[in-house]
């Protein structure tokens, strides 16, 4: 297991962090490069042109970076925007949103808790399980991470809301295959940048 949640894969990418100087899955990291006027970008879908460098996707890790490491691993004087960190969890945010709205027009996510209590209930196999941040614990604690999913609750009502067509949304699952795998790997990068995960609900919520 890497840090931040990822499981080494065989034949996985690896890249070393900036930072801390550890190899890991390029899954758990966020890219940036370096583009006109010498400003650094977040590069979160690794398709910017240049010399790509890799910060955990941690935002304390993200905040040291953009304190000197991107100079230094640059070799020259950069221009760090000062909302470079909050610019990374924005573009995470639409990241994972977009993943979730994608399997649910897919048929592979359900919201609302009597649809995903049946998912959990009825055998159904679950990849991954939603609750909003802000959401009532006493309701959320009613529902359980299946064996071998994962729970993640890092976004809001509003922004579930958004993945599934709706003003908001307390509770979503997503079916294994399809789209489940990405959600959970960009889920666990958004994870890290929000230090948030609605802990306290979700009985075995991070398998």
């Amino acid at each position: 297991m890497a840090r931040g949640g990822q499981s080494r894969k065989r034949d996985e990418p690896e890249r070393k962090c900036i930072v801390t100087g550890e190899v890991q899955p390029k899954s758990g990291l966020i890219r940036f490069v370096v583009g006109p006027d010498d400003l650094v970008f977040a590069d979160v879908f690794d398709k910017l042109p240049g010399r790509g460098m890799w910060v955990t996707a941690e935002r304390a890790v993200l905040e040291k970076a953009a304190k000197g490491q991107f100079s230094r691993s640059a070799k020259q004087p950069v221009n760090v925007p000062e909302n470079l960190v909050d610019e990374v969890e924005r573009q995470q945010v639409r990241r994972v949103v977009d993943l979730i709205a994608m399997a649910r027009k897919a048929g592979y996510a359900v919201c609302g808790f009597e649809k995903v209590k049946s998912w959990l209930a009825g055998g159904a196999r679950v990849r991954v399980l939603l609750q909003a941040s802000d959401g009532s614990e006493r309701g959320k604690a009613k529902l359980w991470t299946p064996e071998g999913a994962r729970f993640f609750g890092c976004l809001t009502a509003q922004e579930l809301g958004l993945a599934f067509g709706r003003q908001s949304v307390i509770h979503g699952a997503l079916a294994a295959g399809g789209l489940g795998n990405r959600v959970v790997e960009e889920a666990t990068k958004l994870k890290g940048l929000r230090e948030i995960d609605g802990s306290d609900s979700a009985a075995g919520k991070d398998k």
